[in-house]
């Protein structure tokens, strides 16, 4: 009798972008991904804390590099990304988020907030994709949405808008790079306790009503998103895309 081989989790000789990658999420991400033998380059907008996460991932012994890059930039998205070798994991963790009700909604905040949450994600997403298929390389998209993207939240509308789009965006990408053996998935997390939620859930009533919500009784914390990361970036997931993987605690199951 044959028995099937168990799929590597192992990410060894692969390269992978993450950005947003010194802090919360995008952290995780980049150790996690570096943990299963990634080389990770970390990205995001300021270059202090990109060389205090290099130096910290590297003194861990992880192949790491960073880039101070502003995501926002296209044309400087675009210059990073075709003079680098080919990155066939990318992690596209930057997000913000601009909350209010509808009537304090402004033009300026809803610009900023498209542009981060959905622009960013389709013009880097655009570049590493062009590098992939010029190199005939496998890739795996990986786009951190929110379970906001399937549901709604007080004052989240924009927000909440953004991360649907970014759904709508991944089933998409999905469908038109399979041929090209390029996977595109989103993980979907409930509330992470991080630096950008810690404002909004030191509300006690906001805090109550969002553990209310979450059927396991407890806020995440970015550990939980770690294995979820490797799990799609890995030959493990060869056979999910245009999917969303709703790390949630359960948030989204009534």
């Amino acid at each position: 009798m044959i028995l099937p081989k168990p799929p590597s989790f192992d990410l060894d000789g692969k390269r992978a972008l993450v950005t947003g990658g010194t802090r919360g999420i995008g952290l995780g991400a980049s150790v996690a991904l570096a943990h299963a033998g990634a080389h990770v380059t970390v990205a995001a907008r300021t270059a202090s804390d990109v060389e205090q996460v290099v130096n910290a991932m590297a003194a861990d012994g992880y192949r790491v590099e960073g880039v101070a890059l502003d995501i926002t930039d296209v044309d400087a998205v675009r210059a990073f990304v075709a003079d680098s070798a080919p990155f066939q994991v990318l992690v596209n963790s930057a997000g913000t988020g601009r909350h209010s009700d509808l009537a304090d909604i402004t033009p300026e905040n809803y610009n900023a907030v498209m542009q981060v949450n959905l622009g960013a994600i389709v013009f880097l997403t655009q570049a590493v994709v062009a590098r992939l298929q010029a190199a005939g390389l496998a890739g795996s998209i990986i786009n951190v949405s929110s379970q906001m993207g399937h549901v709604g939240g007080p004052k989240r509308a924009i927000y909440s808008a953004s991360k649907h789009a970014v759904e709508g965006l991944t089933k998409s990408l999905a469908i038109e790079l399979g041929a090209s053996n390029i996977r595109v998935n989103t993980i979907c997390p409930t509330f992470i306790e991080t630096e950008l939620t810690a404002k909004n859930l030191s509300d006690p009533d906001f805090r109550s009503w969002v553990l209310s919500k979450i059927k396991l009784g407890r806020l995440g914390r970015v550990e939980d998103i770690m294995g979820p990361i490797v799990f799609l970036a890995s030959d493990a997931a060869a056979l999910i895309t245009g999917t969303a993987l709703l790390v949630d605690g359960g948030w989204t199951a009534e």
